[in-house]
């Protein structure tokens, strides 16, 4: 019996042993190959299970989008584990890596800025920092957001052009969320009004003009702040709860006609700047 077993192991060990190739600074066995193998199913369970524990929280859409991602990762990790299980097995790799070398820089620097754009990618979808139809303010443009990518995000704007934005872009850079913690935001409209108007009645007209607006919330209630007194006119604020932020524009455009309406009903009049000359002959 014990004979058995040492012929048994011997003859794996010839087995494992047999060179498939055999060079001046390689030198592949059969076991070496099984290595590498086994190395790379191990390694594709492994980036399997980090993969659903990533991912068991998010929405299905947002899984879908890693599927590249893993597999882009599956690919280095086994090139990896082939480097790793070659240079271990005593196979001379720098004859490889100095050819290389150059490629690998070069396609460093290009591939930086699509690296950045990912990984900033799949921090904003692990952190539900930005959802589908958030409107965001942005380098000045307001847009809605209509899809969250891996590289890159995309919002139209009002008026209806699409802004495509480099995910590293919301990690650098100042982003305003208007609808981050929930969808009603408060928007103003300011008027002045000519100095000796009854100030009560200016502030029952401008409630009216936001009570007779469609799209303006009852609850919070629109409410009139006396700013200031201006230059030329006494200045007043009347701010507006909405619900759909994107269509600001449009609904405080209204607000103001019907305020020019409401003025010139109750002969309340919105003054100009004005200035006295005074020439001097001498």
């Amino acid at each position: 019996m014990r004979e058995f077993i040492e012929n048994l192991m011997n003859g794996l060990k010839s087995f494992f042993t047999y060179p498939l190739y055999k060079g001046e600074k390689a030198f592949i066995t059969i076991g070496t190959l099984l290595v590498i193998i086994f190395s790379c199913v191990l390694a594709y369970y492994i980036l399997k299970l980090i993969r659903r524990f990533v991912t068991a929280k998010l929405p299905l859409e947002d899984k879908r989008k890693f599927i590249s991602v893993f597999k882009f990762a599956n690919y280095i990790v086994y090139i990896l584990v082939i480097i790793a299980v070659m240079s271990t097995s005593g196979i001379d790799l720098t004859v490889l890596l100095t050819a290389s070398a150059a490629l690998f820089v070069g396609l460093g620097f290009a591939l930086q800025h699509l690296f950045q754009d990912i990984i900033s990618g799949i921090l904003i979808i692990l952190d539900q920092s930005l959802h589908i139809g958030d409107v965001i303010e942005i380098n000045g443009k307001v847009g809605k957001v209509i899809d969250i990518r891996l590289r890159t995000t995309r919002a139209i704007t009002r008026d209806d052009k699409i802004v495509i934005i480099p995910n590293h872009i919301f990690l650098v850079q100042v982003v305003y969320n208007y609808t981050q913690n929930h969808k009603i935001t408060r928007e103003t409209v300011t008027v002045g009004v000519a100095y000796g108007s009854d100030t009560k009645l200016v502030e029952k007209l401008l409630l009216k003009s936001a009570d007779e607006q469609k799209g303006v919330l009852k609850n919070p209630k629109p409410n009139v702040i006396f700013k200031d007194f201006g230059d030329s006119s006494l200045v007043f604020d009347l701010n507006l709860f909405l619900n759909d932020s994107f269509s600001e524009p449009r609904i405080k455009s209204e607000v103001r006609f019907r305020i020019d309406s409401l003025f010139r009903e109750n002969s309340i009049s919105i003054p100009f700047p004005q200035r006295d000359i005074h020439i001097i002959n001498k």
